[in-house]
Order: structure tokens, then sequence, then C-alpha cells
């Protein structure tokens, strides 16, 4: 009879499972010598488990304690006030730092300590340099249109400058692939050693995008250049999208931008300047993720030369709808409203 109800059981394979099987024949009045001539376990095992069983009534194995840690919750806190002190310290030289607290434990002491914090490893994120001055302006400039609203930057032309490069945007592309596919055909990117560069001017509102012009190498980007830019793109795209209806018009600091002769012919156009831009603020600034989405498409068609590239440029600059357009400019109130949340430092978006 009991070999019946066992039988099925031998094919357990964990611990936990075996454990319960044992109990359940236990309880329906087998002996632990009965159980024992099943072989369903070692005969030591069997009598551990129906001993702790009649203890604590439970098959639940109490757990154990374990090796004592090295370092008490005030010395986690510690460690842990000293990796916000130095991001970028290893766990070498925080262990030597803990050490000076009393705490002898090792660089993988320390990482499990910083794990359990959540304090993990990353690669630090590339930004501009903001000295306090770029802080100061920062906040300045968000202040005093901290209570615009989508309607009020629907109103916003946004003109600005991007690079394009041959074989990729960004330099690097993700791709799937199999063990001993690395070099395949399909799995690599084609690099140039100098990169054909192309650098194009363009515009956009939340009406849609505006004109885009392609920049002639070697271009000496000065006041009267950018004076006749301003003259031949700006001009016919706050006349096709804005007609009559007062704009804004948004450009960073550049030295060129900050011409008097550009100020003067800019009000002379009763064009209403933006600002001051503060620098180094690219995350303000919905036209850096226009650029951003255009260079993604543009990789996507993968041109193999700087003719078929700037092909490629135009025809996908066309190809943003507006509603692409109206929801980057919608974006402004909550960019405005982060930067101030994090004091002028830089943040995501």
């Amino acid at each position: 009879m009991l070999e019946i109800i066992v039988l099925p059981l031998l094919t357990m394979v964990t611990c936990k499972e075996t454990r319960a099987a044992i109990i359940a024949v236990h309880k329906n009045g087998f002996t632990g010598k009965d159980i024992v001539a099943t072989k369903i376990a070692p005969k030591s095992t069997i009598y551990r488990f129906i001993k702790n069983f009649k203890e604590r009534g439970s098959i639940l194995v109490k757990k154990a304690s374990g090796r004592p840690r090295k370092s008490s919750k005030r010395q986690d806190r510690l460690l842990k006030r000293i990796r916000l002190w130095e991001r970028s310290a290893t766990s070498a030289e925080l262990a030597q730092e803990w050490q000076q607290a009393g705490v002898s434990a090792s660089a993988r002491t320390v990482r499990r300590r910083l794990l359990e914090d959540g304090l993990v490893s990353r690669r630090a994120e590339r930004s501009h340099f903001s000295p306090k001055k770029n802080l100061r302006d920062r906040l300045i400039f968000c202040r005093k249109y901290s209570e615009w609203t989508a309607e009020d930057w629907g109103k916003v032309i946004f003109f600005d400058e991007a690079p394009f490069r041959l074989f990729g945007a960004s330099g690097k592309r993700l791709v799937r692939r199999r063990k001993g596919e690395r070099y395949h055909q399909s799995c690599v990117m084609p690099t140039v050693k100098h990169p054909d560069t192309i650098r194009v001017w363009g515009c956009f509102s939340s009406k849609g995008v505006g004109s885009l012009t392609i920049l002639p190498k070697n271009t000496a980007m000065n006041k009267e250049w950018y004076q006749n830019t301003l003259q031949q793109q700006l001009l016919p795209t706050i006349q096709q999208q804005f007609g009559e209806e007062q704009c804004i018009f948004q450009h960073d600091g550049a030295p060129c931008h900050k011409e008097k002769v550009i100020t003067k012919w800019l009000g002379d156009q009763n064009i209403e300047i933006l600002g001051p831009w503060p620098g180094n603020s690219p995350y303000l600034n919905p036209i850096e993720n226009l650029w951003s989405i255009l260079k993604r498409r543009v990789d996507k068609q993968k041109p193999t030369n700087s003719d078929k590239l700037q092909e490629v440029i135009m025809k996908e600059w066309v190809a943003i709808s507006q509603d692409l357009a109206q929801k980057l400019i919608e974006s402004m109130p909550s960019r405005i409203a982060k930067v101030l949340k994090k004091k002028g430092q830089h943040c995501k978006y």
C-alpha cells in the first residue's frame, strides 16, 4: 500500500518536494521505518524531516543564520555616503576608505553592499560643462517663461544648425547576430577614415517644418552669411506659416547670432527674439529632438555617398509630420518645469 502511494513520488528532484512527500505519508499513519523501506530518501534524512515536523508543526525548514555580516547597518550607511561623495571611486578604493572606519572588507563585499542599496555601476553620461553663469542664465530664462502655455509656444519658430555624417549620424548601431556572425556583411557597419560631414540649417514651429538648407563646404559662418540665411530661409517660412500673424524667433547665443547688425535686421523685419537663450541648454530646445529623429530616419536609408546623403536628408525632412512638430513644441512647458525642478541642472528630455 505504501509503495503505491510513494512510487509516483520517487521522481521528485528537489529536497522541498521530497520533504513534503515524506510528511504527507507520515500524516497518513505510516511510521518512519515504513517510509525508510521505500528508499525515497536516506534514513537519516527521513527521520530528521519527521522530527522537525513534530517539533514545529510545519514542513518549512528554519532559515539558517548564515555567516555574520562584516559590517553593521551604521557602517553600511557610511559606505553609501562615501560612494555618493565619490561617484567615480572603484570598489577597491571604497574598501580602503571603509577600512579607515574599522571595517575590514573586500572589494566584493563593497559591491554587494552597494547593490543592496541600488547603487549600480554605470557608464557616466556625457554632458555640456555648465559653469555657474549657465545655471543662472538657465534659471532666469525658465522663470521668465514659466507661465507660458503650449499655445504661447505655438507662436515660436525655432532655427538651428546640425551636422550629418556619412555612414551613421551617431557613429554606432545595434545589430542582432548569432555566434560566429560578428563579421558577417549584414552585421557590420561600414566606416571611412574621414567621413564626409554635411551641415544643414533648418527651422520649425507647431505648424510644421520650414525651410532646410544644406551649407556649402567650408562656409564661413559670420554675420554676413547668417543674415543672408535668415533672408533666404527664415523669412519665406515665416510668411508661409504665420502670414501676417506675429511670431517669435528663437536662436542660440552663437557669436554670429549676437551681432548688432543681426539684432537690428530682425528688428527691422518686426521679428521678436525669444530669450536671451541660455548657453549649453540643448534639452530646452525641441529642435534638438527633431534633429535626432531626422538622423535616425536618415541612417535607416543607409546613404553611400555625399550626394545620396543630401538627397535623403531633404526627403526625410519634408516627410516630418505637423503632428510630430506640434508635439515637440507642446513639450516646452514641461521642459521648463523640469529645469526649474532641477534648479538649472542638466536633465533628460
